[in-house]
C-alpha cells in the first residue's frame, strides 16, 4: 500500500484486536489507508501475517496475542509503545459467537464462561492497558468497542452473545465518563447482522448463503459489509469526531425489527 485514501490518521498508531478476520481485517486495512501504523493483534497467526503481507510491511505489524489472557493483552500495549512509542487508536474487536442455540431453558454455564472470557473480559483488559498506555503518554486518543444490534435489543437465542454485547456498551459508556477527563474518547460500533466468518461458522452457513440470508435484515436496499462498519470505526478514531463520547454508533441500515432471525 504506496499511497494513502486521505491523512486523516497521518502519524497516529492503532492495535486492533480480532484484526486477522472479518471486520477486524477489513478496519486494519482502512486504517492503514488512512495513514495510521496498524497494530494487528489476533490468534489467527497465519491470517495475521498474510494481512501484513497484503497491506504492507511498512504499514503495519502482527502481534499474536490471545485476550483472554491479560499479561499478553499487557505485553501487547507495552510493545507496541516500545515500537512505536506512543498508542492513539483501540479498535477492541475481538469477539466470538457460540455455535450451539443458548436458549435459557437450556443455557450452558460452562460455554457461556467461555464466550464472556473473550467478549466480556478480554474486551475490559484490552480497554484497561490501552487506557493506561494513553493516560501515561498524555495522549487524547480515542477506543472504539465492538459492541452489536445484540447490545440493544433481546432475543429468544443466543442469549450469552446478547448478554455479552450488553456488556461491551455499559463497558464503553462507564468508561467514557473517567476517561473523558482525560481526553480520551470511548465509543463504541454496533454492527447489524453480517456474514463474517465468525457468524457464518456459528450458523455452519457459507458466505453467499449467509448474505442472502440477512440481505432483508435492513431498511436499506443492499447488503451490509464488513466495510461498512470499517468506515465508522475510521470516523470515531479521527478527529472528525472528536466531541464524541460515549456513544453507540449502529451501523445497521436500519434495523428491520420485524424480521425474526436470530442475531
Amino acid at each position: 500500500m504506496t499511497s494513502h485514501a486521505s491523512n486523516k490518521l497521518d502519524g497516529k498508531v492503532a492495535i486492533v484486536t480480532g484484526g486477522a478476520s472479518g471486520i477486524g481485517e477489513e478496519t486494519a486495512h482502512r486504517l492503514a489507508s488512512h495513514g495510521a501504523y496498524v497494530v494487528i493483534a489476533d490468534i489467527q497467526d497465519e491470517k495475521g501475517r498474510d494481512l501484513v503481507a497484503s497491506i504492507g510491511s511498512h504499514r503495519c505489524t502482527y502481534v499474536h496475542c490471545d485476550v483472554t489472557d491479560e499479561r499478553q493483552v499487557k505485553s501487547l500495549v507495552e510493545s507496541t509503545l516500545r515500537s512505536s512509542g506512543h498508542l492513539d487508536i483501540l479498535f477492541s474487536n475481538a469477539g466470538v459467537a457460540n455455535n450451539i442455540e443458548q436458549d435459557i431453558l437450556e443455557f450452558d454455564i460452562p460455554a457461556f464462561e467461555s464466550l464472556f472470557a473473550v467478549n466480556v473480559r478480554g474486551m475490559a483488559a484490552c480497554v484497561k492497558h490501552a487506557a493506561g498506555a494513553m493516560v501515561a503518554g498524555g495522549v487524547k486518543g480515542s477506543i472504539i468497542c465492538t459492541a452489536s444490534l445484540a447490545a440493544s435489543i433481546g432475543s429468544e437465542k443466543h442469549v450469552d452473545y446478547v448478554m455479552s454485547k450488553h456488556a461491551v456498551l455499559g463497558l464503553a459508556r462507564s468508561a467514557s465518563k473517567q476517561l473523558g477527563a482525560y481526553g480520551i474518547r470511548v465509543n463504541c460500533v454496533s454492527p447489524g447482522t453480517i456474514a463474517t466468518p465468525l457468524l457464518r461458522g456459528a450458523l455452519g452457513v457459507s458466505k453467499e448463503e449467509g448474505e442472502r440470508m440477512f440481505e432483508s435484515s435492513s431498511c436499506l436496499k443492499g447488503v451490509l459489509k464488513a466495510k461498512h462498519v470499517a468506515d465508522a470505526v475510521v470516523f470515531l478514531a479521527s478527529e472528525e469526531a472528536e466531541f464524541i463520547n460515549g456513544h453507540n454508533l449502529a451501523v445497521d441500515g436500519g434495523w428491520n425489527d420485524g424480521l425474526s432471525q436470530g442475531i
